[in-house]
């Protein structure tokens, strides 16, 4: 699960006393075809690279359709690449193009809550106004239901509000904020200024994650 948070260092406080932080950077690129059959059915193919002080580490990742309306969670299928370069081009070739590209900035807490092993992740999108926390689990398809059940208490139990569940996904929320600064720069947007754009807005995989 996703959601904005309004005490980013009071969450971090708490989080702490759970488990120790690690601080890494996320580079994403999301792929799709060029009729953007994968979005038009709700999924994501993301190649990352995660920078972090011990090195990096590189990810292919598929996102299928969220399972959960309400909290946009999505099972996902993962994989360790060696060389970001190769797979980038051999995802071209198959016809595929990169929709969008950015950073994330994120502290990792993995911990264990409600009988689970979780991984809490504080995130900042350099583009973006504002803090978020991304809370997600394993479990089967029959479990689904009961883990967000205990991902949600657990956010609630750190101090996030339920009003503050946001389920809108990264992807579109850059490209949101992209769009509305070349409006800006080109003055067709009233009362703005040429810089980050607040939105309300993951994605998740496993489950929790948009």
């Amino acid at each position: 699960m996703k959601a904005r948070v309004r005490d980013p260092d009071g969450l971090h406080e708490r989080l702490s006393r759970l488990a120790a932080g690690e601080r890494s950077v996320y580079r994403d690129k999301y792929y799709d075809h060029p009729g953007r059959d994968l979005a038009a059915a709700g999924r994501e193919l993301r190649l990352r690279v995660i920078e972090t002080a011990d090195g990096k580490q590189s990810l292919l990742t598929f996102k299928e359709a969220a399972v959960d309306a309400a909290s946009g969670s999505r099972p996902e299928h993962e994989t360790e690449v060696g060389d970001p370069a190769v797979v980038d081009v051999l995802l071209r070739v198959l016809g595929l193009e990169v929709v969008v590209a950015f950073e994330k900035h994120c502290t990792n807490y993995r911990l264990s809550a409600e009988g689970r092993a979780m991984l809490a992740t504080v995130v900042t999108v350099p583009e973006l106004d504002g803090t978020f926390i991304e809370l997600e689990s394993m479990a089967e398809p029959v479990d689904v239901d009961a883990a967000l059940a205990e991902i949600r208490a657990v956010l609630l139990r750190l101090g996030i509000a339920g009003e503050d569940f946001t389920t809108e996904l990264y992807t579109d929320a850059v490209l949101s904020s992209r769009r509305d600064q070349r409006l800006c720069k080109r003055g067709w947007l009233p009362g703005c200024r040429a810089a980050r754009v607040s939105v309300s807005h993951h994605a998740f995989g496993q489950v929790g994650a948009p």
